[in-house]
């Protein structure tokens, strides 16, 4: 009777929710490309080649929510303290192949009371943080918005990947989440501010002494993650800094570390007939040299950085909501002798409508076009261009029809 009472005051003390996201779409793609060449007094006799389409149709799955599976609990450990843990799967419900395997998504647990709370594990990174909060999209389905689609790419690792496993997903770059970390949250009671620090290990091996490190690329820095998020919330007004550096990549005989630097602003401002939303991101893909280079070298030159901004509204119509938003990015090759070549560069804008079934369930329509110059390459989703025979991508456009249920 006594190890009855002692379980009863445990389980009265704990608790553990399964929780989750099925999302289902019919999602439209297709992406144009062009030739825009034509007879130069080199080639009189060149023929355009004219436009390639590609496209796609298909039963998505993430159009309005991301798809996922989890299970999350809290124990009251006495004294303002509390241990916490939270697992969050991917699944693929258009096609059941993706289940419970990987724990991508977040996989975390935490001791939390007054001085705030310590997390470990696998997590969203800070910076991410602003794309998705400010995105009236969230960054799902064709309405993402093009920061995170060309950051995603811009901040990819070498092979070998950060971390080894099973299962490759997730494992790619540490620009939305990161693995591997130890993270802080500032307490919830400070009069409307927040905050976040994350720190992520490498895992890799060392060597001593440092001449016997194996010549392995990407063996030595490549995964870790550093950076923090601060920001203000009361009332209508949400407004938060970001930065964030990943090692994505080292040679460490040559030494050279490739990282991404991320810097954005995000805020919000909720007029009640309408709720706007704005961010600002700079990023930069550089290499970083112990060894002194020539100031005009290839290596110098390799650094590339990316800008980008987004405009926002969300507008409560009955039991919907319309939402829309505008953005575009902007790469800088920082390429010294292509004094003819203009930068890449990309602009989207996407309108959809949410209708709310019930608090768990609701329908939704997203529509939305990317147009590219200067040989950018960013769609909505589904295949990319096809630029065979010197094509140049031009327009990605897309769909989404689809319905959410949240239990």
């Amino acid at each position: 009777m006594a190890a009855l009472a002692v379980a009863g005051v445990a389980s009265a003390q704990s608790s553990v929710t399964l929780f989750g996201v099925v999302d289902a779409s019919i999602s439209g793609y297709s992406a144009t490309s062009r030739d825009l060449n034509g007879a130069t007094p080199t080639d009189p006799f060149y023929v355009n080649r004219g436009s390639a389409r590609t496209s796609s149709r298909q039963l998505a799955s993430g159009g309005y929510n991301s798809s996922r599976l989890g299970f999350r609990g809290t124990e009251d450990l006495g004294g303002g303290l509390a241990a916490s843990f939270w697992l969050e799967a991917p699944i693929s419900n258009d096609d059941g192949q993706q289940g419970v395997a990987t724990f991508n998504r977040r996989s975390t647990v935490s001791l939390s009371g007054g001085f705030g709370e310590i997390r470990l594990g696998r997590d969203f990174t800070p910076t991410f943080w602003n794309d998705t909060v400010f995105d009236p999209f969230g960054t799902n389905g064709v309405g993402t918005n093009l920061i995170t689609t060309a950051s995603t790419s811009f901040g990819a690792f070498g092979t070998p990947a950060a971390t080894t496993g099973p299962f490759a997903n997730g494992l790619k770059s540490n620009y939305d989440r990161a693995s591997n970390t130890i993270g802080y949250f500032l307490p919830p009671n400070l009069g409307g501010f927040y905050g976040q620090v994350m720190y992520g290990f490498a895992e890799k091996t060392k060597f001593s002494p440092g001449a016997a490190t194996p010549d392995v690329l990407n063996s030595q820095r490549q995964g870790r993650y550093v950076g923090g998020r601060f920001g203000y919330a009361n009332g209508p007004l949400d407004v938060a800094v970001a930065y964030g550096s990943s090692t994505v990549g080292d040679d460490f005989h040559a030494g050279v570390t490739n990282k991404v630097n991320t810097f954005n602003l995000g805020a919000s401002y909720d007029f009640g007939p309408v709720k706007l939303f704005g961010e600002f991101s700079k990023a930069k893909n550089k290499l970083d040299s112990e060894n002194q280079r020539f100031i005009f070298s290839d290596v110098n030159s390799d650094s590339v950085d990316l800008t980008g901004y987004l405009l926002g509204v969300t507008v409560p119509v009955g039991a919907g909501l319309i939402r829309a938003s505008y953005s575009s990015v902007k790469l800088d090759l920082n390429e010294p002798f292509e004094l003819n070549r203009a930068d890449p560069k990309a602009n989207k804008l996407a309108i959809g409508y949410v209708h709310n079934l019930s608090k768990r369930t609701a329908l939704y329509a997203t529509v939305a076009r990317v147009s590219n110059k200067n040989e950018a390459g960013l769609t909505v989703g589904g295949p990319g261009f096809d630029t065979r025979d010197g094509r140049t991508p031009k327009t990605s456009t897309g769909y989404d029809f689809g319905i959410r249920h949240a239990f």
